[in-house]
Parts: structure tokens; C-alpha cells; sequence
């Protein structure tokens, strides 16, 4: 099992020991772009055209309500590309 799809099954698990890096990595893969704060706040938005805005803090461990979210982004993505075959 490689790397990656080690992570997203961390992902859908919802594993309590995600880091921001990893959920990052995972969304800008998905084409999102990561906005970073303003006013020395720790919340990094991710973007993508056509998606709803993704609000993610800086903070560890990650919350699980955020793994969710980005869990949501996976599935999504996933159903996109069988429907694309």
C-alpha cells in the first residue's frame, strides 16, 4: 500500500493524529488552493472554483470535525472520478 492511500485511510478512519501538513497536502491534491490568514489568525481557508470554502486551523492535533470535512472532499472526489469512467 503506498503512501498516499495510507493517508487516506487515516483520512477514513477519521485517526486522531492527523497533522495540518497531511490534510493539506491532501486537498491542494485535489486542486484546492490554501489561503493563509490575515491579523496573525491560525485558520488557513482552501479553495477551489465550483466547491464550497474549506476553513482548516493550524493547530495540533487536528480536530476531528476537520478530518470530517476533508474526508467529505475525498468521498466527493472519488464519486467524481467513477462517474467520469
Amino acid at each position: 500500500m503506498s503512501k498516499w492511500d495510507k493517508l487516506l485511510m487515516r483520512i477514513y478512519t477519521l485517526s486522531k493524529d492527523l497533522r495540518f501538513e497531511e490534510l493539506r497536502k491532501v486537498l491542494e491534491n485535489y486542486g484546492y488552493k490554501m489561503h493563509s490568514p490575515r491579523n496573525g489568525s491560525s485558520h488557513y481557508t482552501f479553495r477551489k472554483t465550483g466547491c464550497r470554502p474549506i476553513t482548516i486551523p493550524k493547530h495540533e492535533p487536528i480536530k476531528k470535525i476537520y478530518v470530517e470535512l476533508v474526508k467529505q472532499v475525498v468521498e466527493s472526489e472519488a464519486e467524481h472520478h467513477e462517474n467520469m469512467e
